[in-house]
């Protein structure tokens, strides 16, 4: 793999995990749809009383042969994942996690660009990075909204993130990674 490729990751990277900071600490984006629960104590309580392991949750729960019970159908339905003991909301191992996840899909992307060969314009490399954000946002937002009943507003929202996030980390990426023919016409018109 190429320096250039590396570093475009590096630096596509980057962007992404300060466009995540932006639309999550200053913006709306990064929280819309999520509410808090009204009289959290009280289920709070009730959830330590119940459920005692850390865990990804269904309710109401099916049954080994899948049947619709009543109370699947006229009662309330949802997901949860609960961890019984506490934790901060901003873990620096979660800053960290999430800034290597970054990396990774720009340098996922500079790779991909460096394939295309064909893409001479800036515009239209930045344009499959963009798609790729497209990509990213509904490959698994969609099927939450459609499966879990994620709320449609949350869903938009975290796919917009997505979008803008890979665009700013495209405009990057595709300044840094160009197919050989555009190096060498640069370098050509430089010299002239």
């Amino acid at each position: 793999m190429s320096k250039r490729i590396l570093l475009a990751g590096l630096l596509g990277g980057i962007a992404l995990f300060f466009w995540g900071f932006l639309s999550h600490t200053v913006l709306p984006l990064g929280e819309l749809g999520v509410q808090n629960l009204p009289q959290d104590h009280a289920v709070i309580d009730s959830m330590k009383a119940a459920i005692p392991a850390s865990g990804f949750y269904f309710f109401p729960p099916v049954d080994a042969s899948q049947k619709i019970a009543a109370d699947q159908v006229n009662g309330p339905h949802g997901i949860v994942i609960y961890h019984p003991s506490g934790a901060s909301m901003m873990m620096t191992g979660q800053l960290i996690n999430e800034f290597i996840l970054n990396v990774i899909q720009a340098l996922i992307a500079a790779y991909l660009l460096s394939l295309a060969t064909g893409l001479t314009k800036y515009t239209s490399r930045v344009g499959l990075v963009l798609v790729l954000g497209v990509l990213s946002g509904i490959a698994t937002n969609v099927e939450y909204w459609n499966w879990y009943s994620f709320p449609a507003n949350y869903t938009v929202g975290v796919i917009a993130d997505e979008i803008i996030g890979f665009l700013v980390a495209g405009l990057i990426v595709a300044a840094l990674v160009k197919p050989p023919g555009v190096v060498t016409q640069m370098a050509t018109t430089k010299a002239a």
